[in-house]
């Protein structure tokens, strides 16, 4: 079998699955495990992510506004592979292809390949594209569903002692920093399951803009910053132009237990096995004393108040 991923979360499901020699195309932004590098590349972006995250998201916008797509399948590459399975999504328009370009695509192609559509909402739902994919390329899901699981259950065994010993912060997750967009699907029962109270979101929403007084407004304990689809120092740089304002000021005086960076483009908006270790992630952040740094923490989290 003959596989190609259009989105970064699929490749990792793909390749935690043991599929890494069934993979023959990726997306630009597929960069995990990081054996994948050197495999042909079927999608391309028209955005700039060089800009400011204001100019980013101005971009991002008027293209969606004027239903201009955000992404494109190089189709001369799609049709030399000759896939026999693609995986996709039908979760956002601004992370990856639509599923109207790959539909379009599927038409001018020789043959036609299978398609597993991605759109996951919750933890359930991850682990349900997990074992769509395996289903459909034959293989089972049973050994990493189980792994995945048992962390999960661990991690749910600390958090009970550590709000026990000291209960949940108020946290409030932001996912890009102008304007600034709070977490949905996934990420308020990620923060409950890590032992906080998510402040801001909505489970199985999408994520939507808020303005920075709503943040101050909702009086958070934690911080956690977490732009998505940015590594750390880039979000640590962008930083630099929030930090002198009033509402900044103010967050980071109450927030008693912590400003916290991740890297986002590794962490929580990738719907894939790594959103465990992202679980894990924040439960540290939340309860340092109950939950040990995993090593993922080492390159992909910075206390920075």
């Amino acid at each position: 079998m003959r596989i190609v991923s259009l989105l970064p979360s699929a490749t990792e499901i793909i390749c935690a699955l043991g599929l890494r020699d069934r993979l023959v195309g990726i997306s630009h932004s597929c960069d995990y495990p990081s054996d994948v590098a050197g495999l042909p590349i079927v999608t391309e972006t028209v955005i700039d992510d060089q800009k400011t995250p204001k100019e980013i998201d101005d971009d991002v916008r008027d293209r969606l506004g004027s239903a201009d797509a955000l992404y494109t399948i190089k189709m001369d590459v799609l049709r030399t592979l000759a896939p026999d399975l693609i995986v996709t999504q039908d979760l956002c328009d601004v992370c990856a292809v639509s599923v109207g370009e790959v539909q379009t695509a599927l038409g001018s192609l020789p043959s036609a390949p299978r398609v597993v559509n991605m759109e996951p909402q919750s933890f359930e739902d991850v682990f349900g594209t997990i074992a769509q994919t395996a289903q459909a390329a034959g293989v089972s899901s049973d050994r990493v569903l189980a792994d995945l699981n048992h962390r999960i259950d661990a991690v749910r065994a600390r958090t009970d002692e550590a709000v026990k010993a000291a209960g949940r912060p108020r946290v409030a997750f932001i996912e890009w920093l102008d304007p600034p967009f709070q977490g949905g699907h996934w990420m308020p029962e990620l923060i409950e399951t890590a032992g906080g109270i998510d402040l801001l979101g909505t489970p199985r929403d999408h994520s939507s803009t808020i303005t920075w007084q709503q943040v101050v407004d909702a009086k958070p304990d934690l911080i956690f910053v977490s732009c998505c689809g940015f590594p750390i120092d880039r979000t640590l740089k962008d930083l630099k132009a929030i930090e002198p304002t009033p509402e900044w000021q103010t967050l980071v005086a109450g927030a008693s237990r912590g400003v916290f960076v991740s890297d986002g483009n590794a962490f929580f908006a990738r719907p894939g096995p790594r959103l465990v270790e992202s679980l894990e992630i924040m439960a540290h952040a939340c309860h340092p004393a109950h939950h040990p740094k995993p090593a993922a923490a080492e390159a992909g989290l910075a206390r920075i108040a």
